[in-house]
């Protein structure tokens, strides 16, 4: 059997593996190291330990483990939980207040930890509940929340970027700088489209009852603020101004936040043994997580390029109109619907280095374009009927939210986000103007 042939059906075996419930760590592994040997025998081996060594050495990712120690302890310790009461106290008789907190806690939480299905289900057990019994509509409350899950696919320091900048060969700082103007502007739009829905239908997000509001002084209001949101909001400007302005690398300024967070929670009298253990093993099985994917998906790319797989790629681009253009259009395409079925981990480092040769040829702004990557599976992430999102959120929402109200509730988010991906496709200076501004 020719190679070609092979490489078609090793894309063939994982679809098979993956839907027929096998873990995609596994999947991925079996099927490279199975088809390799078929294709090229054990020539493969000889090439294999190098790749995998050069990922478990790889000083950059070793920010994933730090930044997630520091994201989990934030959300083990209950800070956002706090923090939301006190945004939403601040939105004072507006509105949709509460909706507005979450999304600025999401924000928070998307900086500090860039795992969806982490903030997903944190920020949904801590608000969900307290929406509901609050009034709000269950298809606003738990949009929302989704949307305000997948916004740390973006906002530095998004893990996926971490991976973006390995892969893409490109600095993490200026992938950072270049991903803060498109979350920002996102965000932006979420916190408009709850103003304006809060004065046209104001029964769907009524704000905090006044007895609740009069219970708490504007003193200790502030007191609160300063507390619970300043803290994080220092935290997270100081770990992202340090790697954009190139005072620390981001292994040093991932190690700085680490310390960062457990100063912020020691000082607010919640760290523990309990709370630090539980951080210590979830940051243990995320990181693990992640890097058996990435070993893993050494194997498989090994195989699939010396099978020619990449030819397979480059003519498939070859038959899509538009030019470069239409070309990136195609990708995004194909990486949306990709993201109802695989995660990020896996996209990113099997199915985005098989096409990225292409737009490197065509001389595309590698920095625009893992922009526009992070948008596309974010909305992927959040879209109906397979959005990751939408599961996670599912899994700890009360009975009386039913599935409808979840489709229903992030389709105007979908639309926002669909929008943000729309001005940054057009207008490229919106991702690559801050960090040509700054000197990268």
């Amino acid at each position: 059997m020719d190679s070609y042939s092979l490489a078609l059906m090793m894309i063939a075996g994982l679809l098979v593996l993956i839907f027929a419930g096998v873990p995609v760590a596994f999947s991925i592994a079996a099927v490279g190291i199975v088809f390799g040997l078929i294709g090229v025998g054990d020539f493969m081996f000889n090439l294999l330990p190098a790749r995998i060594f050069g990922v478990i050495t790889n000083y950059t990712l070793l920010a994933i483990p730090l930044f997630v120690f520091m994201g989990v302890l934030l959300e083990k310790s209950r800070i956002a939980e706090s923090a939301i009461d006190v945004v939403g106290h601040l939105a004072g008789d507006r509105p949709g207040g509460m909706a507005i907190a979450i999304i600025v806690i999401g924000v928070l939480m998307g900086a500090s930890t860039g795992i969806v299905g982490a903030t997903v289900v944190a920020v949904g057990l801590i608000t969900l509940p307290k929406l509901l019994a609050r009034g709000y509509h269950p298809s606003l409350a738990s949009g929302t929340i989704c949307a305000s899950g997948t916004l740390g696919q973006i906002i530095p320091p998004s893990l996926l970027i971490i991976l973006l900048a390995d892969i893409m060969g490109e600095s993490v700082g200026e992938l950072f700088a270049a991903a803060i103007v498109p979350s920002m502007l996102l965000a932006a739009l979420y916190v408009i489209y709850l103003i304006v829905l809060g004065r046209l239908v104001p029964h769907h997000a009524p704000p905090l009852p006044q007895a609740e509001r009069d219970a708490m002084g504007r003193g200790e209001l502030w007191l609160k603020v300063v507390k619970t949101v300043v803290p994080p909001v220092l935290l997270v400007v100081a770990v992202l101004g340090s790697i954009i302005g190139g005072v620390a690398a981001p292994t040093e300024a991932a190690s700085i936040g680490a310390l960062g967070a457990m100063a912020i929670v020691a000082a607010m009298g919640r760290l523990d043994m309990v709370t630090l253990k539980q951080t210590m093993r979830d940051t243990l099985k995320l990181t693990g997580m992640i890097m058996f994917v990435l070993i893993a998906a050494q194997a498989f790319a090994l195989s699939f390029r010396l099978l020619g797989g990449e030819e397979i790629i480059s003519d498939l681009f070859d038959w899509v109109p538009g030019g470069t253009m239409g070309a990136i259009l195609f990708m995004l395409l194909i990486l949306f619907i990709l993201g109802f079925f695989l995660e990020w981990i896996e996209i990113s480092y099997i199915v985005l280095p098989l096409m990225l040769p292409i737009f490197l040829a065509a001389d595309v702004d590698v920095i625009w374009l893992a922009m526009l990557v992070t948008l596309v599976l974010q909305t992927s992430f959040l879209t109906p009927p397979f959005g990751w999102a939408l599961f996670f959120l599912k899994g700890v929402a009360p009975p009386e939210v039913r599935t409808r109200d979840l489709y229903l509730g992030v389709l105007p988010f979908i639309g926002l986000q669909l929008v943000t991906l729309a001005i940054v496709l057009i207008f490229p200076a919106v991702a690559t103007g801050l960090p040509q501004s700054m000197g990268w």
